[in-house]
């Protein structure tokens, strides 16, 4: 039955045992804690040495509790990525490895520092070139914390203290350097030089941070100047485009001109060759010819000098003949002749078929005509000529 009910075996109470059902609200905690520490300290209603037992095995309880809970406060875990910074009373102690560790409470302090991960700095500002021209220049570094020990201790806000160094090692650079390096082509080297600014200024700090690379996130001119700013980067664009089409046209068009060169050389080789051939057939020839020559030296002259006329006019259709001692020029129309005798099939054949000899013949055998051949090549009493 509830507590509340009549005939509770005459024990009216409610839960905080107020005798009579009168509500008087819950006891107040420090009558409680009053009524427990009591019975620790009495022991109850037994002996004194009796009494004096309990106390001890409540003490006795109590510090296995504050034991046990001071050793489970003292666990904790470094990360896989990290290193523990391990201070004792304040003062650098170890390092802890990943994994679960055990600290003494109170006495010893852990920081954990991620030696693994790449870290961001940026850094941003318009600053005074060396031109005095205004640019704003926003740039990115990324370190790496390796030393946790020298990162904790070399100065007091490391973070802070990077980022100041980043800052003076970026208005040192710009303001050594001209505006148009910074926007446009120079933009690699002021960056290296940032870089070895930087590293030149933490250097001494010893501060246990690597600087893995650094970036020109945005570097442009003022509003004013934008505008041709971006035609002079613009041209440069132009012209890097037209040096790689140069280029590309360069390695198209060279091997085009080597072939012709190997083929002229070629060429010039065969040329060479047929002209050393020709050259030693000649003189073949002429050492054929010399003992002839020996032999019979007028006969061969004049066989030699009639095949060279020959030769030279077998292709003219005209000759000009020059009188001895007079001063009319005859002129022979082989080409009319030849056309005239051409109406008639049995004549042209006849006329194809006539061959020098005949033709010097009959014009030797003229009375009013000077020879056409002359057996003296120097003798020059009658004049030969074409047309």
């Amino acid at each position: 039955m509830a507590w509340n009910e009549p005939g509770n075996n005459g024990n009216n109470n409610d839960p905080w045992k107020n005798r009579g059902g009168k509500d008087q609200g819950p006891p107040d905690l420090d009558d409680v804690l009053k009524n427990l520490f009591g019975k620790f300290g009495k022991g109850g209603n037994g002996s004194g040495g009796s009494g004096a037992n309990l106390s001890g095995k409540g003490i006795g309880i109590v510090v296995i509790l504050a034991i046990v809970i001071y050793a489970l406060s003292g666990f904790y875990t470094i990360k896989e990525a990290e290193r523990g910074v391990i201070l004792r009373f304040g003062e650098f102690h170890s390092l802890a490895q990943p994994g679960l560790q055990w600290r003494l409470t109170f006495v010893d302090t852990v920081i954990p520092v991620n030696v693994q991960s790449i870290r961001n700095q940026a850094s941003s500002g318009s600053m005074l070139t060396e031109d005095e021209n205004m640019v704003s220049v926003e740039m990115e570094v990324q370190y790496r914390v390796f030393d946790p020990e020298r990162w904790v201790f070399a100065v007091v806000n490391p973070e802070q203290s990077l980022s100041q160094a980043f800052d003076s090692a970026i208005r040192y650079v710009v303001g050594h350097s001209e505006m148009d390096e910074v926007l446009t082509e120079g933009r690699e080297v002021a960056r290296q030089r940032v870089l070895e600014e930087l590293q030149g200024i933490i250097g001494p700090y010893n501060m246990g941070v690597d600087i893995i690379d650094l970036n020109f996130t945005n570097a442009r001119p003022p509003e004013q100047v934008r505008a041709a700013f971006d035609d002079a980067i613009a041209a440069q664009e132009d012209e890097e485009r037209f040096i790689r089409e140069a280029e590309a046209y360069q390695r198209a068009i060279e091997p085009e001109a080597r072939g012709r060169v190997n083929r002229m050389n070629e060429e010039a080789q065969a040329y060479k060759e047929r002209a050393i051939l020709e050259a030693q057939g000649e003189v073949a020839r002429f050492e054929e010819l010399l003992p002839q020559y020996i032999a019979a030296p007028e006969v061969t002259r004049q066989r030699i000098y009639l095949e060279t006329l020959e030769s030279v006019f077998s292709n003219t259709s005209k000759i000009m003949v020059d009188t001895d001692g007079g001063g009319n020029l005859m002129y022979l129309p082989l080409d009319k002749m030849m056309e005239q005798r051409a109406g008639s099939t049995g004549r042209a054949n006849n006329m194809n078929s006539t061959s020098f000899e005949e033709l010097r013949d009959s014009v030797n055998n003229s009375p009013n005509a000077a020879p056409i051949i002359n057996n003296n090549p120097r003798d020059t009493s009658g004049r030969q000529g074409r047309n």
